[in-house]
């Protein structure tokens, strides 16, 4: 996945970045961003799908630029963006939300309202499909989110704490339409959670004071005990 940051850097005070300087490409596949509290995965993140502009530094994707306004758009529509907490809108029906955001991607109306449908049933919501958005519980509002990333079929999908507020079931479910997803798109998914590494994830990024601390395969991952303990005392607050 070539979404690569050069020279990022973002801060939200005056004398303080959560990023400094920080250079990065993102594997092909389904990555696993993780790290401790306040490391910088959400910033990460909004920086990568150019919601955030960095302060210094640059984003690109297949030559797309977004800082360049001739760019932005289709940039967009390229990458797709859930962010941690998803926020109902007011008046709206879930179809209707799902739907919108679809139009400001770029969809036809007519587009945007039937793959509202198609991804809502994706997600296990289509019963609920006509229902107001702000009547939904926090667990279908995570799935509200994955449906607005979903519904213009970006190339590339990031996803912020998805399973934060989930019950098991709701897990599964979500694990099951990342792998479903992965088919035709490339997946970066941030957490502080390290369990079932190995059942979804191709590749791994840990991240800690707005740096990368490790980044390869799963399988290496998985094979270092240097970084596994690494990661687990950056949790626990030991380093």
């Amino acid at each position: 996945m070539p979404i690569t940051l050069s020279e990022c850097s973002y801060g939200y005070r005056r004398g303080h970045l959560v990023l400094d300087r920080l250079t990065l490409v993102f594997p092909e596949g389904v990555t696993l961003l993780l790290g401790p509290n306040g490391a910088g995965k959400s910033t990460l993140l909004a920086i990568s799908a150019s919601g955030f502009a960095p302060r210094t530094g640059s984003v690109s994707y297949r030559g797309l630029d977004p800082a360049k306004g001739q760019d932005r758009k289709s940039f967009r529509r390229a990458v797709a963006w859930m962010p941690q907490h998803i926020s109902p809108i007011p008046g709206l029906t879930v179809r209707d939300q799902v739907a919108y955001m679809g139009w400001l991607k770029g969809l036809t109306r007519k587009d945007s309202w039937s793959r509202a449908a198609e991804t809502l049933e994706a997600v296990e919501l289509a019963d609920l499909m006509e229902r107001r958005s702000h009547e939904l519980s926090g667990g279908q509002l995570r799935r509200v989110g994955l449906a607005q990333a979903l519904v213009h079929e970006a190339e590339v999908i990031l996803m912020d704490e998805p399973t934060a507020g989930l019950d098991p079931a709701q897990r599964e479910t979500f694990r099951r339409l990342v792998k479903q997803v992965s088919a035709h798109a490339h997946v970066v998914i941030s957490t502080h959670q390290i369990e079932d590494i190995s059942q979804l994830y191709e590749s791994v990024i840990v991240l800690d004071r707005g740096r990368v601390r490790f980044q390869g395969e799963t399988s290496d991952f998985l094979r270092n005990g240097d970084a596994v303990t690494a990661y687990r005392r950056l949790v626990s607050g030991e380093v």
